[in-house]
């Protein structure tokens, strides 16, 4: 038992500098975010959509919401691991995301579901726009959240749920836009 004991601590220290690399190495892994909606530009989504006021049962509006006819390819964007694939009461059919800098990306409202695999790069497809969820009977369009797991305390301000702003971030601030009149 004595010349297992350091055995183990070697491992389990090893293991701790293994957990310690991957953890920062996903903060330092880049993030190209593109619109998530194929062909979309900013003239596709009110530019003060982000953190408004009042808004439903969440008092705050936590995203972004995309307009596009119905059935328009929404795609990943950035790359990261699907977490979740399926339907929920108020977002209807949505995806969410663990992509780098351990952050979520949330897509909602989908009309269908890609099954593109696990793990999606930026640009693969995700599903298509829809009006799933409480968007039912209005127009189409996708609802695009990003979350950070790691609080950022310094964007918490007094809005109403400003503490939250730690957490969700303005999606729309660093999209890379391809559309020439966006």
């Amino acid at each position: 038992m004595a010349r297992i004991m350091p055995r183990i601590r070697t491992v389990m220290r090893r293991g701790l500098w293994l957990l310690l690399f991957v953890l920062a190495g996903a903060l330092l892994l880049p993030e190209a975010r593109r619109i998530p909606v194929q062909d979309a530009g900013r003239n596709d989504w009110h530019p003060q959509t982000f953190w408004y006021h009042p808004w439903g049962k969440s008092g705050v509006h936590k995203g972004v919401d995309i307009f596009a006819n119905a059935g328009t390819p929404v795609v990943a964007s950035s790359g990261g691991v699907v977490l979740y694939r399926g339907e929920l009461s108020r977002g209807g059919k949505v995806v969410l995301m663990l992509g780098p800098k351990w952050r979520l990306h949330y897509y909602a409202h989908l009309q269908a579901i890609a099954d593109s695999g696990r793990w999606l790069s930026a640009g693969d497809p995700v599903g298509t726009v829809g009006d799933s969820g409480n968007a039912a009977g209005k127009p189409p369009h996708l609802h695009y959240s990003l979350v950070s797991l790691l609080p950022l305390f310094w964007r918490a301000d007094d809005a109403p749920q400003g503490w939250k702003k730690m957490f969700f971030l303005d999606p729309t601030a660093h999209f890379v836009v391809s559309r020439p009149d966006a």
